[in-house]
């Protein structure tokens, strides 16, 4: 069957989905989006995804034509139509079509897409067995230039990263922002342990907040599992006992070497076994 993608309204098939030319969000990436779970048929963490898309427009200064409900039914109304119960939801809001000028006053309505398909970023292996990253020579945008917490379809500065990571022959990147303290990596959230306790940069250090790093904080305070929020530098992570990074499409995913540096004795390391057991069980309500 193929797939629908829901366009303004509309359900349209795959092959008929399009966006103008003059659309300001392929013209100058003036948009936002969200990458969302299915599990079970239900909305992973829908109210989270949406409060974040709406911030995300209010801060770019862009009116989402439509109310968070009708979002929302939108964004069912496409799984259903798909016939999806697991899926990964990618929804995206551009300023809309205007003309080859770069002011948002030209483009009088926003184009509005929901896409429901499968995804998998990496293997099972790599949950079992842990990978490998690099730090990035390209750091993160300054806060004043354009916040990180706005999930903004100007993704080139990650982009950049990630062609790093690939050079060298590892799938991930770790970022650093202006002041060379720790953000995030190119596409997920990261978390480091140390004699127990599970740290994460905080939101100020600019990193997007996450979705999935929030659920992950909300575990560890269930499991009696210590963390903080701070400032993280490259030494913190070279001498990690464990390294795990969080994302909606990725999860759970262990680190076992960064910089060529191995992490704690190469395996993934209990703590981390054990958030990515309780956050399987905590996304299809098993626990």
């Amino acid at each position: 069957m193929a797939l629908k993608i829901w366009v303004d309204g509309k359900l349209l098939e795959k092959s008929e989905a399009k966006v103008s030319v003059y659309d300001h969000g392929l013209l100058y990436g003036d948009g936002i989006f969200e990458g969302i779970r299915v599990y079970n048929g239900s909305i992973f963490e829908c109210d989270a995804h949406l409060r974040r898309l709406w911030d995300s427009a209010k801060a770019i200064r862009l009116t989402i034509p439509v109310t968070q409900s009708e979002f929302r039914s939108a964004m069912e109304q496409t799984i259903k139509a798909n016939g999806f119960t697991d899926c990964y939801i990618r929804a995206v809001v551009t300023r809309g079509v205007g003309n080859l000028g770069i002011s948002p006053e030209k483009c009088p309505r926003p184009t509005m897409i929901i896409i429901a398909d499968t995804i998998e970023l990496y293997p099972p292996a790599v949950y079992e067995k842990g990978m490998a990253v690099i730090t990035a020579s390209v750091t993160r945008n300054h806060p004043n230039m354009l916040s990180a917490r706005i999930k903004s379809l100007n993704y080139l500065n990650n982009i950049l990263a990630k062609i790093e990571a690939l050079d060298a022959g590892v799938p991930e990147a770790v970022m650093l922002n202006h002041n060379g303290n720790v953000a995030e990596c190119t596409a997920d959230n990261l978390f480091i342990v140390r004699d127990g306790q599970v740290a994460t940069p905080l939101p100020t250090e600019d990193i997007l907040q996450g979705i999935t790093r929030g659920v992950i904080l909300k575990l560890c305070g269930r499991l009696g599992i210590p963390l903080v929020e701070k400032v993280l530098q490259r030494h913190d992570l070279y001498v990690a006992d464990e390294f795990f990074l969080t994302g909606t499409g990725a999860e759970v995913i262990p680190v076992t070497k960064i910089d060529g540096r191995v992490v704690g004795n190469g395996q993934v390391g209990p703590i981390t076994k054990r958030l990515i057991e309780t956050y399987h069980k905590h996304v299809r309500g098993q626990e």
